[in-house]
Order: C-alpha cells, then sequence, then structure tokens
C-alpha cells in the first residue's frame, strides 16, 4: 500500500503563495491604500503564473488577502489596563 500526499489544488497553491508574498514582502505594515496597490500587482503576477484560475478565484485570492493582511488589533494601538489604584485615583 502506498502513501501518496494529497494532491492540493491550483487554488490552494496560489493562496499559500500569496500568503507566503504577504509575509516576505513586508506588506503588514503597508497602510491600506498601499496593500491594496501591491494586492492589485501581486494578483496579476499569480493569475500569470497560474493562468488556470477563473476570474472569481482571483477575485476570492484578492479578498482572502486583504483580510490576511488586517491584523486583530490594529497596528499601533496597545491595550491598557488601568490598575484598581489608578481606577480609585481618578
Amino acid at each position: 500500500m502506498s502513501r501518496h500526499a494529497p494532491r492540493t489544488s491550483l487554488f490552494d497553491r496560489a493562496r499559500d503563495e500569496l500568503f507566503s508574498h504577504i509575509h516576505r514582502c513586508g506588506v503588514l505594515e503597508a497602510t491600506e491604500e498601499q496593500q491594496r496597490e501591491w494586492m492589485d500587482d501581486t494578483l496579476e503576477y499569480l493569475t500569470e503564473r497560474y493562468p488556470e484560475l477563473s476570474a472569481e478565484q482571483a477575485a476570492q485570492l484578492r479578498d482572502l488577502g486583504l483580510r490576511f493582511c488586517q491584523p486583530v488589533i490594529p497596528h499601533g494601538q496597545k491595550t491598557t489596563r488601568v490598575s484598581e489604584e489608578d481606577a480609585t485615583a481618578a
């Protein structure tokens, strides 16, 4: 009995490559406008690299990529805890 690694779909490979590019290129630290411009350029590259992707799949990749770039807690915001002493002093 031979064991084969499961084949990943073309969409999955393109998605994984997109996420890898996002990490390597530092786009997470960019402004939202810069992220959108970067995403447009990167998706152009990916659709050339994976011509079998449909327009719908390319749109899904763009949406996934932009959501992936959005932090759970926006950059630059710090959560602060107020101690009981500070709260009663106010």
